[in-house]
């Protein structure tokens, strides 16, 4: 079962993105940007759909973005992407592109169900008196032994087979406003999020795991 941490803070380099939803486009830059340059230039803040990077990228002259799409950010030709400037943080982020984080990432997991679920089935102990579903909003003692003994009887198969067996109303819910708390940089243990630099805390990695053991999964 997954439950070791590999590192502490931000130290190493964030795996890389290939896609990402846009979350705010400036067409004339953002005149709060913390980089001078990124202030009058065509700016969008981003968010990657394999690890939730949150990222400042800059889209070709004459070809605008819009909010929701996905776009090309990886290596080779980019159709609308010309620059990715990096990864940024929550307080980075415009009002609109908070704003429209929880609906980006809570899609992402949806499109991502199977490795969301996988998550549920492998997931195990932080300490002996700590489990990672525990640190799932509205998970406590006894709904963790509902969802281990289910998923011993028989893995999860599915989101509603969660629902059922596991008895919780809303997993999607849950996972969106833990890793939105993540992306804010505030938690001790960061189960999907790679915590910022500046804010270190235990990252345990899940997505780089899970996507190794499912073959890369898109």
């Amino acid at each position: 079962m997954y439950h070791r941490p590999r590192e502490r803070g931000g130290r190493e380099p964030h795996p890389k993105e290939e896609y990402a939803y846009i979350l705010d486009y400036l067409p004339r830059g953002n005149p709060l940007d913390r980089h001078e340059p990124h202030r009058s230039k065509p700016v969008a803040q981003a968010l990657g759909d394999r690890f939730f990077t949150l990222l400042e990228l800059h889209p070709r002259p004459f070809m605008p973005v819009e909010i929701g799409e996905r776009v090309y950010i990886g290596r080779g030709l980019r159709d609308k992407i010309a620059h990715v400037f990096g990864r940024i943080d929550y307080d980075d982020l415009t009002s609109v592109a908070k704003g429209n984080l929880p609906s980006t990432v809570s899609r992402i997991i949806q499109e991502k169900e199977r490795v969301f679920v996988e998550f549920f089935n492998k997931a195990g102990a932080v300490t002996l008196k700590l489990h990672v579903l525990e640190l799932l909003p509205g998970i406590g003692k006894k709904t963790l032994k509902v969802l281990l003994d289910e998923r011993e009887r028989k893995p999860f198969e599915n989101f509603e087979d969660i629902k059922t067996r596991g008895r919780i109303t809303d997993p999607v819910a849950i996972l969106t406003e833990r890793i939105v708390a993540e992306l804010r940089g505030e938690e001790k243990y960061y189960l999907f999020v790679r915590p910022p630099p500046h804010r270190p805390g235990i990252y345990f990695g899940f997505l780089e795991k899970l996507y190794e053991q499912l073959g890369g999964f898109d």
